[in-house]
Protein backbone atom coordinates (compact mmCIF):
# COMPACT_ATOMS: atom_id res chain seq x y z
CA UNK A 1 0.00 0.00 0.00
CA UNK A 2 3.11 2.49 0.84
CA UNK A 3 3.15 4.84 -2.19
CA UNK A 4 -0.86 4.14 -3.20
CA UNK A 5 -2.80 6.95 -4.04
CA UNK A 6 -6.66 6.71 -2.96
CA UNK A 7 -9.13 8.54 -4.24
CA UNK A 8 -7.28 10.46 -6.28
CA UNK A 9 -5.48 12.45 -3.61
CA UNK A 10 -4.76 10.44 -0.08
CA UNK A 11 -1.24 9.13 -0.94
CA UNK A 12 0.19 6.51 1.44
CA UNK A 13 2.98 7.22 3.42
CA UNK A 14 3.55 4.46 6.09
CA UNK A 15 1.98 2.11 8.38
CA UNK A 16 1.37 3.14 11.78
CA UNK A 17 -1.04 0.54 13.50
CA UNK A 18 -3.95 -2.22 12.83
CA UNK A 19 -6.40 -3.93 14.44
CA UNK A 20 -8.27 -7.20 14.04
CA UNK A 21 -10.58 -5.33 11.20
CA UNK A 22 -8.43 -2.84 9.49
CA UNK A 23 -4.90 -1.51 9.05
CA UNK A 24 -4.31 2.22 9.66
CA UNK A 25 -1.65 3.90 7.87
CA UNK A 26 -0.16 7.90 7.54
CA UNK A 27 -0.80 10.19 4.68
CA UNK A 28 -1.00 12.92 2.96
CA UNK A 29 -3.82 14.81 1.50
CA UNK A 30 -2.27 16.23 -1.60
CA UNK A 31 -5.33 18.63 -1.98
CA UNK A 32 -5.39 20.02 1.22
CA UNK A 33 -1.75 19.77 1.75
CA UNK A 34 -1.82 17.97 5.11
CA UNK A 35 -0.82 14.95 7.09
CA UNK A 36 -3.83 12.35 7.66
CA UNK A 37 -4.54 8.65 8.52
CA UNK A 38 -5.93 6.34 6.77
CA UNK A 39 -8.23 3.79 7.95
CA UNK A 40 -8.22 0.52 5.40
CA UNK A 41 -10.41 -2.62 5.82
CA UNK A 42 -8.05 -6.09 5.72
CA UNK A 43 -8.78 -7.65 2.19
CA UNK A 44 -9.85 -10.97 3.88
CA UNK A 45 -13.08 -9.15 5.46
CA UNK A 46 -13.94 -7.05 2.09
CA UNK A 47 -16.00 -9.59 0.81
CA UNK A 48 -17.64 -9.96 3.97
CA UNK A 49 -20.91 -8.16 3.77
CA UNK A 50 -21.24 -7.67 7.62
CA UNK A 51 -18.27 -6.38 8.35
CA UNK A 52 -17.89 -4.16 5.55
CA UNK A 53 -21.49 -2.48 6.95
CA UNK A 54 -19.95 -2.10 10.18
CA UNK A 55 -16.94 -0.24 8.97
CA UNK A 56 -18.96 2.21 7.08
CA UNK A 57 -21.46 1.99 10.53
CA UNK A 58 -17.69 4.16 12.35
CA UNK A 59 -18.07 6.63 9.59
CA UNK A 60 -21.42 7.16 10.31
CA UNK A 61 -21.17 6.75 13.70
CA UNK A 62 -17.71 9.02 14.27
CA UNK A 63 -18.26 11.63 11.61
CA UNK A 64 -21.43 13.45 13.99
CA UNK A 65 -19.04 13.56 16.81
CA UNK A 66 -17.47 16.85 16.62
CA UNK A 67 -14.87 17.08 19.99
CA UNK A 68 -11.40 18.00 21.08
CA UNK A 69 -10.91 14.31 22.71
CA UNK A 70 -12.38 12.33 19.99
CA UNK A 71 -10.29 11.64 16.46
CA UNK A 72 -12.65 13.44 13.98
CA UNK A 73 -13.51 11.47 10.46
CA UNK A 74 -12.60 13.61 7.21
CA UNK A 75 -13.91 11.56 4.64
CA UNK A 76 -14.86 7.61 3.50
CA UNK A 77 -14.45 5.79 -0.06
CA UNK A 78 -14.03 2.78 -2.20
CA UNK A 79 -11.92 2.43 -4.18
CA UNK A 80 -11.38 -1.26 -5.98
CA UNK A 81 -12.82 -3.47 -3.00
CA UNK A 82 -10.35 -1.11 -0.72
CA UNK A 83 -12.45 0.53 1.79
CA UNK A 84 -10.77 3.12 3.58
CA UNK A 85 -11.70 6.00 6.21
CA UNK A 86 -9.66 8.81 6.23
CA UNK A 87 -9.77 10.58 10.05
CA UNK A 88 -7.86 13.12 11.58
CA UNK A 89 -3.70 11.71 12.42
CA UNK A 90 -2.41 12.23 15.82
CA UNK A 91 1.33 12.17 16.47
CA UNK A 92 1.62 10.21 19.39
CA UNK A 93 1.24 6.78 20.93
CA UNK A 94 -1.54 4.63 22.06
CA UNK A 95 -2.65 5.03 25.87
CA UNK A 96 -1.70 1.07 26.18
CA UNK A 97 2.14 1.97 25.12
CA UNK A 98 2.10 5.12 27.35
CA UNK A 99 1.06 2.87 29.97
CA UNK A 100 3.66 -0.77 29.15
CA UNK A 101 5.98 2.51 29.47
CA UNK A 102 5.49 4.50 32.60
CA UNK A 103 2.63 2.45 34.89
CA UNK A 104 1.39 2.95 37.04
CA UNK A 105 0.86 6.68 36.23
CA UNK A 106 0.79 9.76 39.44
CA UNK A 107 -2.69 9.85 40.45
CA UNK A 108 -3.19 13.36 39.22
CA UNK A 109 -2.04 12.63 35.78
CA UNK A 110 -4.59 9.51 35.41
CA UNK A 111 -7.43 11.39 36.71
CA UNK A 112 -6.62 13.85 33.65
CA UNK A 113 -6.49 11.10 31.65
CA UNK A 114 -10.11 9.62 32.57
CA UNK A 115 -11.40 12.51 32.51
CA UNK A 116 -10.97 13.39 28.86
CA UNK A 117 -12.00 10.25 27.86
CA UNK A 118 -15.10 10.77 29.86
CA UNK A 119 -15.85 14.47 28.24
CA UNK A 120 -15.62 11.97 24.85
CA UNK A 121 -18.12 9.32 26.15
CA UNK A 122 -20.22 12.04 27.29
CA UNK A 123 -20.91 13.79 23.83
CA UNK A 124 -20.65 10.62 22.31
CA UNK A 125 -24.04 9.37 24.83
CA UNK A 126 -25.47 12.63 24.14
CA UNK A 127 -25.41 12.22 20.41
CA UNK A 128 -27.01 8.62 21.40
CA UNK A 129 -23.47 6.55 20.12
CA UNK A 130 -22.15 3.62 22.27
CA UNK A 131 -18.41 3.26 22.00
CA UNK A 132 -18.37 -0.88 23.11
CA UNK A 133 -14.69 -0.76 22.95
CA UNK A 134 -12.83 1.42 25.31
CA UNK A 135 -9.51 0.12 26.08
CA UNK A 136 -6.22 1.72 25.96
CA UNK A 137 -5.21 0.84 22.32
CA UNK A 138 -8.16 2.90 21.27
CA UNK A 139 -6.99 6.12 22.98
CA UNK A 140 -4.80 7.91 21.27
CA UNK A 141 -2.07 10.36 23.63
CA UNK A 142 -0.65 13.08 21.47
CA UNK A 143 2.65 14.74 22.36
CA UNK A 144 0.81 17.97 24.14
CA UNK A 145 -0.97 15.02 26.01
CA UNK A 146 -4.13 15.48 24.74
CA UNK A 147 -6.32 12.40 24.85
CA UNK A 148 -7.80 11.19 21.84
CA UNK A 149 -10.15 8.60 21.68
CA UNK A 150 -10.83 6.76 18.23
CA UNK A 151 -11.85 3.18 16.91
CA UNK A 152 -16.07 3.80 16.69
CA UNK A 153 -15.69 0.66 14.42
CA UNK A 154 -18.27 -1.34 16.68
CA UNK A 155 -20.45 1.60 18.03
CA UNK A 156 -23.69 2.39 16.60
CA UNK A 157 -26.35 5.02 17.15
CA UNK A 158 -29.18 4.28 18.72
CA UNK A 159 -32.56 5.51 19.27
CA UNK A 160 -33.17 4.54 23.40
CA UNK A 161 -30.60 4.44 26.18
CA UNK A 162 -28.86 0.49 25.14
CA UNK A 163 -27.38 -1.02 22.35
CA UNK A 164 -27.55 -4.56 20.96
CA UNK A 165 -25.86 -6.57 18.03
CA UNK A 166 -27.89 -10.00 17.50
CA UNK A 167 -25.72 -13.12 17.14
CA UNK A 168 -22.34 -11.71 18.73
CA UNK A 169 -20.91 -10.46 21.39
CA UNK A 170 -18.65 -7.36 20.46
CA UNK A 171 -15.80 -5.78 22.18
CA UNK A 172 -11.66 -6.69 24.00
CA UNK A 173 -12.72 -9.36 26.42
CA UNK A 174 -10.41 -7.82 28.96
CA UNK A 175 -12.38 -4.25 29.26
CA UNK A 176 -15.87 -5.32 28.33
CA UNK A 177 -18.63 -5.08 30.65
CA UNK A 178 -20.62 -8.01 32.51
CA UNK A 179 -23.67 -7.46 30.35
CA UNK A 180 -20.88 -8.00 26.97
CA UNK A 181 -19.80 -11.09 28.70
CA UNK A 182 -23.31 -12.25 29.18
CA UNK A 183 -23.99 -11.11 25.31
CA UNK A 184 -27.16 -8.75 26.87
CA UNK A 185 -27.97 -5.40 26.14
CA UNK A 186 -25.07 -2.56 26.20
CA UNK A 187 -25.68 0.86 27.09
CA UNK A 188 -24.00 3.87 28.20
CA UNK A 189 -23.09 2.21 31.74
CA UNK A 190 -20.92 -0.20 29.36
CA UNK A 191 -18.31 1.98 28.53
CA UNK A 192 -18.04 3.43 32.19
CA UNK A 193 -17.17 0.04 33.01
CA UNK A 194 -15.00 -0.58 29.98
CA UNK A 195 -13.29 3.33 31.43
CA UNK A 196 -13.45 1.85 34.87
CA UNK A 197 -10.47 -1.07 34.02
CA UNK A 198 -8.80 1.44 31.82
CA UNK A 199 -8.41 3.69 35.12
CA UNK A 200 -7.82 0.49 37.27
CA UNK A 201 -4.75 -0.61 34.47
CA UNK A 202 -3.44 3.09 34.90
CA UNK A 203 -3.19 3.48 38.41
CA UNK A 204 -1.79 -0.37 39.02
CA UNK A 205 -0.25 -1.44 35.97
CA UNK A 206 -2.67 -4.53 36.05
CA UNK A 207 -5.44 -5.87 34.58
CA UNK A 208 -8.35 -6.84 37.23
CA UNK A 209 -9.40 -9.74 34.96
CA UNK A 210 -6.91 -12.40 33.13
CA UNK A 211 -7.11 -16.13 32.37
CA UNK A 212 -5.59 -18.41 29.73
CA UNK A 213 -8.65 -17.76 27.08
CA UNK A 214 -11.42 -15.02 26.39
CA UNK A 215 -13.95 -17.35 28.08
CA UNK A 216 -12.63 -17.64 30.81
CA UNK A 217 -11.50 -13.92 31.53
CA UNK A 218 -15.49 -12.98 30.65
CA UNK A 219 -16.40 -15.72 33.16
CA UNK A 220 -14.65 -13.74 35.66
CA UNK A 221 -16.14 -10.45 34.77
CA UNK A 222 -19.44 -12.06 35.20
CA UNK A 223 -18.69 -14.35 38.81
CA UNK A 224 -15.39 -13.30 40.39
CA UNK A 225 -13.94 -10.38 42.25
CA UNK A 226 -10.64 -8.90 41.62
CA UNK A 227 -7.92 -7.35 43.73
CA UNK A 228 -8.39 -3.15 44.75
CA UNK A 229 -6.60 -1.07 43.22
CA UNK A 230 -5.34 0.42 46.87
CA UNK A 231 -3.89 -3.06 47.36
CA UNK A 232 -1.87 -2.83 44.45
CA UNK A 233 -1.07 0.84 44.82
CA UNK A 234 -0.95 1.78 48.06
CA UNK A 235 -0.75 5.54 46.86
CA UNK A 236 -4.40 5.86 45.33
CA UNK A 237 -6.36 8.05 47.75
CA UNK A 238 -9.56 6.26 48.93
CA UNK A 239 -11.81 8.86 46.73
CA UNK A 240 -9.86 7.76 43.46
CA UNK A 241 -10.06 4.09 44.40
CA UNK A 242 -13.81 4.46 44.52
CA UNK A 243 -14.46 5.77 41.53
CA UNK A 244 -13.03 2.61 40.10
CA UNK A 245 -15.43 0.83 42.51
CA UNK A 246 -18.07 2.40 41.22
CA UNK A 247 -17.40 1.91 37.72
CA UNK A 248 -16.81 -1.79 38.21
CA UNK A 249 -19.96 -2.48 39.89
CA UNK A 250 -20.88 -5.41 38.11
CA UNK A 251 -25.10 -4.47 38.20
CA UNK A 252 -24.99 -1.78 35.67
CA UNK A 253 -27.74 0.11 38.44
CA UNK A 254 -24.97 0.25 41.00
CA UNK A 255 -22.64 2.44 38.36
CA UNK A 256 -22.41 6.38 37.45
CA UNK A 257 -25.67 6.92 35.94
CA UNK A 258 -23.67 8.97 33.23
CA UNK A 259 -20.37 9.53 32.03
CA UNK A 260 -21.97 13.36 33.20
CA UNK A 261 -21.68 12.55 36.74
CA UNK A 262 -18.44 10.55 36.65
CA UNK A 263 -16.93 13.99 35.56
CA UNK A 264 -18.10 15.39 38.37
CA UNK A 265 -16.51 13.07 40.63
CA UNK A 266 -13.05 13.05 38.84
CA UNK A 267 -13.21 16.74 39.08
CA UNK A 268 -13.11 16.88 42.84
CA UNK A 269 -11.87 13.53 43.71
CA UNK A 270 -8.47 14.84 44.36
CA UNK A 271 -9.82 17.41 46.77
CA UNK A 272 -8.19 16.92 50.11
CA UNK A 273 -11.48 16.82 52.33
CA UNK A 274 -11.92 14.00 49.76
CA UNK A 275 -8.94 12.19 50.05
CA UNK A 276 -9.73 9.65 52.99
CA UNK A 277 -13.26 9.30 52.47
CA UNK A 278 -15.46 6.61 53.62
CA UNK A 279 -14.81 3.68 51.22
CA UNK A 280 -17.42 2.85 48.50
CA UNK A 281 -19.01 -0.29 49.04
CA UNK A 282 -20.86 -1.83 46.26
CA UNK A 283 -24.57 -3.45 47.15
CA UNK A 284 -24.81 -7.34 45.91
CA UNK A 285 -28.17 -7.73 46.12
CA UNK A 286 -29.28 -10.77 44.52
CA UNK A 287 -26.66 -11.96 42.35
CA UNK A 288 -28.04 -13.28 38.85
CA UNK A 289 -24.68 -15.05 38.71
CA UNK A 290 -24.54 -17.14 42.44
CA UNK A 291 -25.29 -21.06 42.50
CA UNK A 292 -29.14 -21.27 42.57
CA UNK A 293 -30.36 -24.53 44.86
CA UNK A 294 -32.09 -27.17 42.98
CA UNK A 295 -35.36 -27.57 44.70
CA UNK A 296 -36.57 -31.54 45.42
CA UNK A 297 -38.40 -33.71 42.90
CA UNK A 298 -41.73 -34.43 44.51
CA UNK A 299 -43.83 -37.19 44.16
CA UNK A 300 -47.15 -35.08 43.64
CA UNK A 301 -44.84 -33.75 40.58
CA UNK A 302 -45.55 -37.10 38.77
CA UNK A 303 -49.29 -37.00 39.96
CA UNK A 304 -50.54 -36.51 36.13
CA UNK A 305 -48.20 -39.57 34.89
CA UNK A 306 -49.68 -41.73 37.45
CA UNK A 307 -52.96 -41.35 36.14
CA UNK A 308 -52.03 -41.55 32.68
CA UNK A 309 -51.12 -44.96 33.11
CA UNK A 310 -53.95 -45.73 35.42
CA UNK A 311 -56.18 -45.19 32.23
CA UNK A 312 -53.73 -46.99 29.71
CA UNK A 313 -53.59 -49.74 31.69
CA UNK A 314 -57.45 -50.16 32.50
CA UNK A 315 -57.70 -50.62 28.52
CA UNK A 316 -55.78 -53.29 28.63
CA UNK A 317 -56.93 -56.78 28.81
CA UNK A 318 -56.92 -58.75 32.69
CA UNK A 319 -54.57 -61.10 31.55
CA UNK A 320 -51.92 -58.84 30.00
CA UNK A 321 -52.41 -56.76 33.49
CA UNK A 322 -51.45 -59.28 36.02
CA UNK A 323 -48.33 -60.02 33.75
CA UNK A 324 -47.22 -56.21 34.16
CA UNK A 325 -48.13 -56.39 37.93
CA UNK A 326 -45.99 -59.72 38.62
CA UNK A 327 -43.00 -57.57 37.00
CA UNK A 328 -40.98 -54.85 38.99
CA UNK A 329 -42.34 -51.78 38.17
CA UNK A 330 -40.20 -49.03 36.59
CA UNK A 331 -39.63 -46.59 39.14
CA UNK A 332 -38.41 -49.42 41.48
CA UNK A 333 -35.46 -50.18 38.62
CA UNK A 334 -34.76 -46.44 38.27
CA UNK A 335 -33.60 -46.45 42.21
CA UNK A 336 -31.58 -49.58 42.02
CA UNK A 337 -29.60 -47.78 38.84
CA UNK A 338 -29.54 -44.36 40.90
CA UNK A 339 -27.78 -45.97 43.96
CA UNK A 340 -25.22 -48.06 42.15
CA UNK A 341 -24.45 -44.86 40.32
CA UNK A 342 -24.63 -42.84 42.92
CA UNK A 343 -22.18 -45.50 44.71
CA UNK A 344 -20.00 -45.93 41.83
CA UNK A 345 -19.58 -41.72 41.78
CA UNK A 346 -18.90 -41.27 45.33
CA UNK A 347 -16.04 -43.72 45.16
CA UNK A 348 -14.67 -42.61 42.09
CA UNK A 349 -14.70 -39.02 43.85
CA UNK A 350 -12.66 -40.10 46.66
CA UNK A 351 -10.11 -41.81 44.58
CA UNK A 352 -9.93 -38.79 42.76
CA UNK A 353 -10.02 -36.53 45.74
CA UNK A 354 -6.88 -38.59 47.17
CA UNK A 355 -4.76 -37.94 44.04
CA UNK A 356 -6.11 -34.41 43.26
CA UNK A 357 -5.82 -32.82 46.68
CA UNK A 358 -3.86 -29.81 46.81
CA UNK A 359 -2.78 -28.70 50.82
CA UNK A 360 -3.84 -25.13 51.43
CA UNK A 361 -1.31 -22.80 53.02
CA UNK A 362 -1.27 -20.15 55.21
CA UNK A 363 0.90 -17.14 53.73
CA UNK A 364 3.44 -16.14 55.89
CA UNK A 365 4.37 -12.21 56.19
CA UNK A 366 7.47 -11.23 53.98
CA UNK A 367 6.89 -7.73 54.24
CA UNK A 368 9.86 -5.36 55.03
CA UNK A 369 12.06 -8.71 54.54
CA UNK A 370 14.86 -8.65 51.32
CA UNK A 371 13.93 -9.90 48.75
CA UNK A 372 16.08 -13.12 48.42
CA UNK A 373 14.71 -14.16 51.31
CA UNK A 374 11.55 -13.84 51.04
CA UNK A 375 10.90 -15.55 47.91
CA UNK A 376 12.71 -18.49 50.00
CA UNK A 377 10.68 -18.11 52.54
CA UNK A 378 7.45 -18.50 50.60
CA UNK A 379 8.89 -21.04 48.27
CA UNK A 380 9.72 -22.93 51.07
CA UNK A 381 6.19 -22.73 51.90
CA UNK A 382 5.52 -24.33 48.47
CA UNK A 383 4.48 -21.29 46.95
CA UNK A 384 5.28 -19.99 43.48
CA UNK A 385 6.52 -15.75 43.52
CA UNK A 386 6.21 -13.17 40.73
CA UNK A 387 8.48 -10.61 42.05
CA UNK A 388 8.58 -8.49 38.93
CA UNK A 389 6.41 -5.59 40.37
CA UNK A 390 8.46 -2.53 41.54
CA UNK A 391 7.71 0.55 43.41
CA UNK A 392 9.16 3.22 44.74
CA UNK A 393 9.00 3.70 48.57
CA UNK A 394 10.31 6.75 51.09
CA UNK A 395 9.92 4.36 54.09
CA UNK A 396 11.21 0.48 52.68
CA UNK A 397 14.76 0.39 51.65
CA UNK A 398 15.25 -0.66 48.16
CA UNK A 399 15.45 -4.55 47.22
CA UNK A 400 12.64 -4.72 50.33
CA UNK A 401 9.11 -5.99 50.23
CA UNK A 402 6.75 -3.07 50.23
CA UNK A 403 3.32 -5.58 50.07
CA UNK A 404 2.07 -8.81 49.37
CA UNK A 405 -0.65 -10.40 47.79
CA UNK A 406 -2.33 -12.37 48.74
CA UNK A 407 -1.95 -10.90 52.35
CA UNK A 408 -0.17 -12.25 55.14
CA UNK A 409 -1.78 -14.87 57.14
CA UNK A 410 -4.66 -15.48 54.27
CA UNK A 411 -5.38 -19.58 53.27
CA UNK A 412 -4.36 -20.58 49.77
CA UNK A 413 -3.44 -23.70 47.97
CA UNK A 414 -0.34 -24.78 47.59
CA UNK A 415 1.44 -23.34 43.76
CA UNK A 416 -0.11 -20.63 44.72
CA UNK A 417 1.46 -17.36 42.88
CA UNK A 418 2.13 -14.64 45.59
CA UNK A 419 2.81 -11.34 43.93
CA UNK A 420 5.48 -9.41 45.96
CA UNK A 421 6.03 -5.10 45.38
CA UNK A 422 9.41 -4.56 45.59
CA UNK A 423 10.85 -1.00 46.87
CA UNK A 424 13.43 0.74 44.72
CA UNK A 425 13.88 2.95 47.32
CA UNK A 426 12.97 6.69 48.19
CA UNK A 427 11.77 8.11 44.69
CA UNK A 428 14.44 9.54 42.18
CA UNK A 429 14.34 12.21 39.79
CA UNK A 430 16.01 13.07 36.94
CA UNK A 431 19.30 15.67 37.56
CA UNK A 432 18.56 18.81 36.29
CA UNK A 433 20.95 20.36 33.56
CA UNK A 434 22.94 22.93 35.26
CA UNK A 435 25.97 22.97 32.60
CA UNK A 436 27.84 25.97 30.67
CA UNK A 437 25.28 28.13 32.59
CA UNK A 438 25.49 30.87 35.12
CA UNK A 439 26.28 30.12 38.57
CA UNK A 440 23.65 32.28 40.10
CA UNK A 441 21.22 30.29 37.45
CA UNK A 442 22.63 26.97 38.13
CA UNK A 443 22.12 27.56 42.06
CA UNK A 444 18.37 28.69 41.08
CA UNK A 445 17.70 25.85 39.10
CA UNK A 446 19.33 23.60 41.61
CA UNK A 447 17.08 24.68 44.89
CA UNK A 448 13.98 25.02 42.75
CA UNK A 449 14.85 21.16 42.02
CA UNK A 450 14.96 20.63 45.92
CA UNK A 451 18.45 20.42 46.33
CA UNK A 452 19.49 22.35 49.39
CA UNK A 453 22.35 24.67 49.45
CA UNK A 454 24.43 22.62 52.11
CA UNK A 455 24.59 19.76 49.28
CA UNK A 456 25.68 21.81 46.69
CA UNK A 457 29.57 22.11 46.61
CA UNK A 458 31.36 24.91 44.89
CA UNK A 459 34.72 24.20 43.37
CA UNK A 460 36.74 26.60 40.87
CA UNK A 461 39.33 26.37 38.52
CA UNK A 462 40.37 27.80 35.12
CA UNK A 463 38.74 26.90 31.70
CA UNK A 464 40.20 27.45 28.23
CA UNK A 465 37.22 28.19 26.35
CA UNK A 466 34.47 28.27 29.42
CA UNK A 467 33.84 32.27 30.16
CA UNK A 468 34.39 33.22 33.87
CA UNK A 469 31.26 32.34 36.35
CA UNK A 470 29.78 29.88 34.42
CA UNK A 471 29.56 25.76 35.17
CA UNK A 472 32.48 23.30 33.71
CA UNK A 473 30.78 20.33 34.77
CA UNK A 474 28.47 19.04 37.05
CA UNK A 475 27.97 15.83 39.30
CA UNK A 476 26.17 13.87 39.34
CA UNK A 477 25.44 14.16 35.22
CA UNK A 478 22.22 15.87 33.54
CA UNK A 479 18.94 13.12 33.42
CA UNK A 480 21.06 10.96 36.18
CA UNK A 481 18.21 9.79 38.22
CA UNK A 482 19.21 10.71 41.71
CA UNK A 483 17.45 10.63 45.24
CA UNK A 484 17.33 14.76 46.39
CA UNK A 485 17.32 14.73 49.71
CA UNK A 486 20.29 12.22 50.26
CA UNK A 487 22.56 13.87 46.65
CA UNK A 488 25.25 16.14 46.97
CA UNK A 489 25.49 18.29 44.05
CA UNK A 490 29.64 19.27 42.80
CA UNK A 491 29.13 22.04 40.11
CA UNK A 492 32.98 22.90 39.07
CA UNK A 493 32.70 26.88 38.25
CA UNK A 494 35.12 28.51 35.90
CA UNK A 495 37.57 30.97 36.76
CA UNK A 496 38.11 31.80 32.75
CA UNK A 497 41.75 31.19 30.83
CA UNK A 498 44.06 29.92 33.12
CA UNK A 499 46.86 33.02 34.36
CA UNK A 500 50.35 33.23 34.08
CA UNK A 501 53.65 35.85 34.94
CA UNK A 502 53.89 38.57 31.94
CA UNK A 503 57.28 38.00 30.66
CA UNK A 504 59.37 41.00 30.44
CA UNK A 505 60.02 42.09 26.96
CA UNK A 506 61.56 45.37 27.89
CA UNK A 507 65.28 45.42 26.87
CA UNK A 508 64.83 42.87 24.49
CA UNK A 509 65.45 43.08 20.15
CA UNK A 510 61.91 43.32 18.53
CA UNK A 511 62.47 40.17 17.36
CA UNK A 512 63.04 38.31 20.70
CA UNK A 513 59.68 40.22 21.89
CA UNK A 514 58.10 38.51 19.22
CA UNK A 515 59.19 35.08 19.29
CA UNK A 516 58.61 35.31 23.24
CA UNK A 517 55.29 36.48 22.83
CA UNK A 518 54.79 33.52 20.49
CA UNK A 519 56.31 30.92 22.85
CA UNK A 520 53.81 32.37 25.60
CA UNK A 521 50.26 32.61 23.12
CA UNK A 522 50.18 35.87 23.52
CA UNK A 523 48.96 38.05 20.58
CA UNK A 524 51.20 40.90 19.24
CA UNK A 525 48.92 43.49 18.35
CA UNK A 526 51.11 46.83 17.71
CA UNK A 527 54.64 47.60 17.63
CA UNK A 528 55.19 51.57 17.32
CA UNK A 529 58.54 52.65 17.17
CA UNK A 530 59.79 56.33 18.92
CA UNK A 531 62.99 57.86 20.15
CA UNK A 532 64.17 56.94 23.15
CA UNK A 533 67.54 56.70 25.29
CA UNK A 534 66.79 52.85 25.09
CA UNK A 535 69.52 51.07 22.63
CA UNK A 536 68.16 51.27 18.98
CA UNK A 537 65.71 48.40 17.98
CA UNK A 538 65.25 47.34 21.63
CA UNK A 539 61.90 47.72 23.37
CA UNK A 540 61.40 50.14 26.27
CA UNK A 541 57.77 50.04 26.86
CA UNK A 542 55.32 47.16 26.96
CA UNK A 543 51.23 47.44 27.31
CA UNK A 544 48.93 46.88 29.03
CA UNK A 545 50.16 44.59 31.30
CA UNK A 546 53.62 45.28 32.94
CA UNK A 547 56.16 43.09 33.65
CA UNK A 548 55.20 39.59 35.77
CA UNK A 549 51.84 40.88 36.44
CA UNK A 550 49.25 37.98 35.59
CA UNK A 551 47.89 37.64 31.97
CA UNK A 552 45.88 35.03 30.04
CA UNK A 553 46.50 32.97 26.80
CA UNK A 554 45.62 35.47 23.70
CA UNK A 555 45.90 38.94 25.05
CA UNK A 556 47.06 41.65 22.90
CA UNK A 557 50.27 42.78 23.53
CA UNK A 558 51.47 46.81 22.30
CA UNK A 559 55.47 47.19 22.47
CA UNK A 560 57.67 50.64 21.64
CA UNK A 561 60.73 49.83 20.41
CA UNK A 562 63.27 52.48 20.43
CA UNK A 563 65.00 54.36 17.26
CA UNK A 564 68.35 56.38 16.57
CA UNK A 565 68.25 60.21 18.65
CA UNK A 566 68.39 62.82 16.11
CA UNK A 567 71.42 65.03 16.15
CA UNK A 568 70.28 68.76 17.55
CA UNK A 569 70.74 71.79 14.75
CA UNK A 570 74.01 74.22 14.64
CA UNK A 571 71.27 75.91 16.31
CA UNK A 572 70.51 74.26 18.80
CA UNK A 573 73.75 73.56 20.08
CA UNK A 574 74.64 77.46 20.07
CA UNK A 575 71.59 77.29 22.44
CA UNK A 576 72.81 74.56 24.73
CA UNK A 577 75.99 76.44 24.52
CA UNK A 578 74.80 79.47 25.71
CA UNK A 579 73.23 78.00 29.14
Amino acid sequence: MIGKKLGGRYEILDRVGGGGMAVVYKAKDNLLDRIIAVKILRPQYAIDDDFVHRFRREAQAAASLSHPNIVSIYDVGVEEDTHYIIMEYVEGNTLKEYINENAPLATDEAIKIAKQIAEALEHAHFNQIIHRDIKPHNILVGQNKRVKVTDFGIARAVTSATITHTGSVIGSVHYFSPEQARGGMTGEKSDIYSLGIVLYEMLTGELPFSGESPISVALKHLQESYTEPRALNPRIPQSVENIILRCLAKDPTQRYPSAKVLIRDLDTCLHTDRLTEDKYTVDQGDDEEATKVVPVVREDMYETKVHRNQKDEEEEDEEEWEEKRKKKPFWVKFLIFLAVFVIVVFGLYQVAAKLLYVPDVVVENVTNKPLEEAIAILEAQGLRVDYSRELPSDEVEEGYIISQVPVPDATVKKETFVRLTVSTGKDKEKMPPVEAMAEETALRILTRAGFSTENIQIERESHPSVQKGFVIKQEPAADEFVIIDDTKVVLIISEGKPTFGMPRLIGKSRDEAESLLQSNNLVLEKVEEDFSDAPIGTVYRQHPVEPHEQVAEGTPIRIWVSKVLRKPSVKSRRTLLSF
